[in-house]
């Protein structure tokens, strides 16, 4: 059987719509549809990274004592508006060929390894769930070379004026400064410590969202041979509550890497060594014991949690709209 007549079979399936394979999409308008959409998201979203991203550089006398919305009153006193927007260009402008390598890799690889597994006798919440988290994995790996260099930059602006930190004019003066200082790898510091830790971290997620899903759809009484479509609004409300736990669960996880990765990606203060994630890590814990682990812990979990529901709702959407018209699902 031909790929198109496999991709045609499947659209016709009652949950076709709800888990959307890489052969039915139109590849075009999937990535210009993502692009729109992912870039209003990651606007929505943007003030709680920059708010986390400070918490987890500021001094150890100012963090514990400053919530998140202490910070976040401080940043639109002295700064304004813009002040939570900080870095938000050149994120925008710089994530889309990121975000096109790293959907086109979870895809792929989620569906090369749902079709080599199809004649197991995995037991399918298993194997959508192994499919996802591998897909989740390669894709974080891959998209490591290209969005390690891009948080360095957008995270040293937003957190210019804090000690410790270098004023920079712009995304190009960062680039410039950080080379001449540290040559072209001080662009990739922290790139080991996100490749080892978030890859796991990903495949974490990816794996969680979609047992949780297909166990969720089950439980509701759906299944592809009962010939019942779930709704539209079924489909969002669903989908949401299965990122939102995985969102949240992994902040849960991820707080303390990312907040050593930070650190590490922004701090200039330290002499003339070269930095470290162990020096980071020891200063870190020096500081403010194993707690300053959990720097910014409140707005990382806010971020996750909402990131991850509206970035699934998002996804998801996305997918539907960009299916080939002539596999499309009849309702």
């Amino acid at each position: 059987m031909s790929m198109e007549a496999d991709a045609a079979t499947t659209s016709q399936l009652p949950l076709a719509d709800t888990d959307i394979n890489w052969d039915r999409l139109d590849k075009t308008k999937f990535h210009v549809i993502g692009a729109v959409l992912f870039t209003a998201q990651s606007g929505l979203l943007h003030p709680t990274a920059v708010v986390k991203t400070r918490m987890q550089v500021a001094g150890s006398e100012s963090w514990h004592v400053r919530g998140g919305t202490s910070v976040l009153a401080q940043i639109l006193r002295s700064d304004g508006v813009s002040g939570i927007f900080r870095g938000f260009g050149t994120s925008a402008i710089g994530s889309i060929p990121g975000r096109v390598l790293a959907l086109t890799s979870l895809e792929v690889s989620k569906d090369i390894v749902l079709k080599h597994t199809q004649a197991t006798r995995i037991p399918e919440a298993s194997r959508v769930g192994l499919a996802n988290a591998l897909a989740g994995m390669i894709s974080n790996l891959v998209s490591c070379v290209y969005f390690v260099p891009l948080d360095v930059i957008c995270q040293r602006l937003m957190v210019q004026g804090l000690p410790g930190t270098a004023f920079c004019r712009g995304p190009f003066d960062v680039v410039r400064k950080v080379v001449e200082n540290e040559g072209f790898r001080g662009l990739y510091r922290g790139f080991g410590l996100t490749a080892i830790t978030q890859s796991p971290a990903s495949a974490l997620w990816w794996g969680s969202y979609a047992a949780a899903q297909h166990l969720i759809w089950r439980s509701l009484g759906y299944k592809d041979d009962t010939g019942k479509k779930p709704s539209h609004v079924e489909m969002v409300t669903v989908q949401a509550s299965a990122g939102m736990v995985a969102g949240a669960c992994s902040s849960v996880i991820t707080t303390p890497i990312d907040t050593v990765k930070t650190r590490l990606q922004v701090m200039d203060n330290y002499g003339s060594e070269r930095p470290s994630v162990l020096k980071t890590a020891k200063i870190l814990l020096k500081e403010d014991g194993w707690w300053g682990f959990y720097r910014g812990f409140g707005p990382r979990f806010l971020n996750m949690s909402l990131y991850g529901t509206t970035m699934i709702v998002t996804y998801e959407l996305i997918k539907r709209l960009s299916v080939q018209s002539s596999l499309r699902s009849f309702t």
